[in-house]
């Protein structure tokens, strides 16, 4: 195991995790990295696309926009837009999903306390993880 903050990473030396929505590329991990206690990873969800909702039972998340633009929800209230710069927290238990509605990809970090619960999205139906430096190829209809 590395420790990144020893040695640093770059998206290009981790994994891919795409999905039919867009895909993930977790950075800091419980099983990359000894001792860390939270995830920290890149979310691209592709143009007029979006996950389910679903909650996080032990793990709270805070996600921030990069770039792009979509829609968050979070809990019972309507959905509301967000856009570059924005940062949206997510309790515990929280049932939450974002959306992007625009036709540019939404790009977004996305930290995760304590981490290691992430790794559950690779049983989903639709996940296939591809190789570090492996590009994901998007296609119509993405």
């Amino acid at each position: 195991m590395t420790t990144s903050a020893q040695a640093g990473r770059r998206p290009d030396e981790v994994p891919t995790r795409t999905f039919g929505w867009g895909t993930i590329k977790w950075l800091v991990t419980p099983h990359l990295d000894e001792g860390a206690g939270l995830t920290v990873g890149e979310v691209i969800i592709y143009p007029g696309q979006g996950h389910a909702p679903h909650d996080h039972p032990g793990e709270e998340e805070v996600i921030y926009v990069i770039s792009g633009e979509g829609e968050q929800t979070v809990g019972d209230g309507p959905a509301f837009p967000i856009r570059e710069g924005d940062a949206v927290y997510i309790p515990k238990g929280t049932q939450h999903s974002t959306y992007n509605t625009t036709w540019r990809p939404l790009r977004l970090s996305v930290v995760y306390t304590p981490g290691g619960a992430e790794t559950g999205l690779d049983g989903l139906p639709d996940a296939v993880i591809l190789d570090a430096g492996v590009a994901p190829l998007w296609s119509q209809g993405n």
